[in-house]
């Protein structure tokens, strides 16, 4: 029962912050300077053609009347229509995001695959030779951003090497070893950067664990130490790394904007930042939206992991 309240809880909190966001990023556009329907058509037309446009877009119409008929579509997948190429932005936003998430969910992945180990072998070795390397690597790491380690990728492994592209994006239903050697340099230009800070918040809540008396009792008994902390102690050391897994998702879905510019991915990212430039602000709006529903989505998901990692909130204890 107490963990069915929690569950409505969280799902609660996710719904009115959902709401709340909406509110303020519809406030935020609708304060920008500029006329939407006077960017569409130029600077030279008439007045009257311009609130011809401006009734056909809605704009007219009560700000109260433009959020309630905006945000009511948002659940169903309409985000509106674009000022600029007058297309259905819906459609447009999900084609985007299926590449994008390909791209964050990569990343991911090999951040995992390179923080759990290497952040767990700084921890054990922390006053050794290996440790101190893997923990001045990892630093070096976090100072490098994405767009940099990116180019970086680009003029080693497709400059010189010619090993893979530099650029470009084919579906993986169209052809599957090129849609991997596309997505290898951004997801790894994501990935290592990401894998780097992750490493840095293993290596800390595996030293935590390391000094319980539970896991010097398991040594005690006999167990080798990576055997005792892999039976006894990750578990325990995943429930913060799991707080730093949801930023990071939320950090990936922000870093793949520049990412997708500097590969020349067509995902939501390049679809933002052709949003701005075009100044197609009912667009920018549903991806700033949708990149905001992803992140308070992911921060509900870690709420959940809690719950099935660690069995004192499900029982009521704190």
């Amino acid at each position: 029962m107490v963990m069915l309240l929690r569950l409505i809880g969280r799902f609660v909190v996710l719904v009115v912050s959902l709401v709340i966001s909406s509110v303020l990023v519809f406030a935020f556009m609708a304060v920008l300077p500029g006329d939407p329907a006077r960017v569409a058509l130029g600077v030279n037309a008439s007045p009257e053609a311009v609130a011809q446009l401006r009734q056909q877009f809605g704009l007219d119409r009560p700000l109260t009347t433009q959020y309630v008929d905006w945000a009511s579509g948002l659940p169903r997948g309409d985000f509106g229509t674009s000022y600029v190429s007058k297309a259905a932005i819906g459609p447009q936003v999900m084609d985007r995001l299926q590449v994008t998430l390909w791209l964050v969910g990569a990343a991911m992945v090999i951040a995992l695959v390179l923080a759990v180990p290497a952040g767990t072998v700084m921890a054990a070795r922390h006053r050794k030779l290996s440790g101190l390397v893997l923990s001045a690597l990892s630093q070096l790491g976090v100072a490098v951003p994405a767009f940099l380690a990116g180019i970086l990728l680009i003029v080693v492994f497709a400059v010189r090497l010619g090993w893979l592209p530099a650029n470009g994006w084919t579906p993986p239903v169209v052809d599957p070893v090129m849609f991997a050697k596309q997505l290898a340099l951004p997801a790894l230009s994501l990935g290592l950067v990401q894998g780097a800070v992750l490493t840095r918040y293993v290596r800390s809540a595996v030293l935590d664990v390391l000094r319980e008396d539970y896991l010097r009792t398991a040594r005690a008994k006999g167990l080798r130490p990576f055997k005792a902390l892999w039976r006894h102690g990750l578990r325990n050391a995943a429930v913060p790394v799991v707080t730093v897994l949801g930023l990071q998702l939320a950090t990936l879905l922000i870093g793949a904007v520049v990412v997708e510019r500097v590969f020349v991915i067509p995902g939501l990212g390049s679809l933002l930042l052709d949003g701005v430039s075009n100044r197609d602000l009912l667009l920018v709006q549903g991806v700033v939206m949708l990149l905001v529903m992803a992140v308070l989505l992911v921060n509900f998901l870690v709420d959940l992991l809690y719950l099935a990692i660690d069995p004192r909130l499900r029982g009521g204890a704190r």
